[in-house]
């Protein structure tokens, strides 16, 4: 069976306080992008071992038995015994961007195991396994504009639709850690709420819908806040980081054809319809 785990981009980041545990409260939205990986599974009843995991594509740094998806299979397996799996992953989602890739690759894991062994698990009770392997896996279950708060993990459905809107998503060859995207946040209440903003028509959003992590982020990688005055010269009429960084992405007006721009060899670029 094989499947397509998509991004997601953040409309808005608002970091609201800082918690008692050390992790930090937000509020934003989360959307769908059709920007994909490829991930396919199949069973290996004579294997040497439980999962075997090939990677293809975009360059993938991590080890294989750190990656999201094998954790999937490993967190299912624990209760299920599932039967041994050779799985192919093909990365055309780049990595370190803010857009949820690895988070996606290992919620649809979980769907498609789900799927390919009949497990009957609801959405609900895979999106408490997902939650397990990071804040931001188990949005990618339902995979619908969702509102998120806490750190990310306490979802309400939104009624948004931006289907139409021509996007570019420009990722740099930079990569940010949390550590340093959080390293100049002070958390606030935003003046004007993630979730009144996204009610307004997009043409509106530009000066009141805000990434708080820009602030922190463009002075530590100028590039960035570059690449978002450029997107906005190009003719966006809303564009932003997504998540801690680096990818930014423009949307621009349906009746628009996205423009040529020339990012250089060492810059990803997509460039698609919502």
């Amino acid at each position: 069976m094989i499947t397509f785990p998509n991004i997601k981009i953040n409309l808005g980041l608002s970091i609201t306080e800082k918690r008692p545990d050390g992790y930090h409260n937000l509020e934003t939205v989360f959307y769908p992008v059709a920007l994909e990986d490829a991930l396919e599974i199949r069973t290996s009843a004579e294997a040497e071992k439980k999962i075997t995991l090939h990677q293809y594509g975009m360059a993938i740094t991590s080890n294989p038995e750190d990656n999201l998806v094998v954790k999937a299979y490993s967190l299912l397996d624990n209760e299920f015994h599932l039967p041994p799996v050779e799985v192919h992953l093909y990365k055309h989602i780049p990595s370190g961007a803010g857009l949820g890739g690895g988070s996606s690759d290992a919620a649809f894991m979980l769907k498609l195991l789900n799927d390919h062994f009949q497990l009957e698990l609801s959405e609900e009770q895979l999106e408490v396994y997902a939650a397990t392997l990071g804040a931001d896996c188990a949005f990618f279950i339902k995979n619908k504009p969702t509102y998120a708060e806490g750190i990310g993990n306490i979802f309400s459905p939104v009624e948004l639709s931006l289907s139409g809107y021509p996007i570019i998503i420009v990722k740099p060859n930079v990569f940010v850690s949390t550590r340093e995207a959080f390293s100049n946040i002070h958390p606030h209440r935003p003046e004007y709420p993630v979730r009144e903003i996204i009610r307004r028509p997009v043409q509106e959003w530009k000066d009141t819908l805000i990434n708080d992590f820009e602030a922190s982020v463009f002075p530590q990688y100028p590039v960035i806040g570059e690449i978002k005055e450029e997107i906005y010269r190009r003719g966006a009429i809303y564009a932003s980081m997504s998540g801690s960084g680096s990818s930014v992405f423009g949307l621009f007006a349906p009746e628009i054809t996205l423009p040529e721009v020339d990012w250089g060899t060492d810059v990803f670029c997509f460039k698609g319809k919502l």
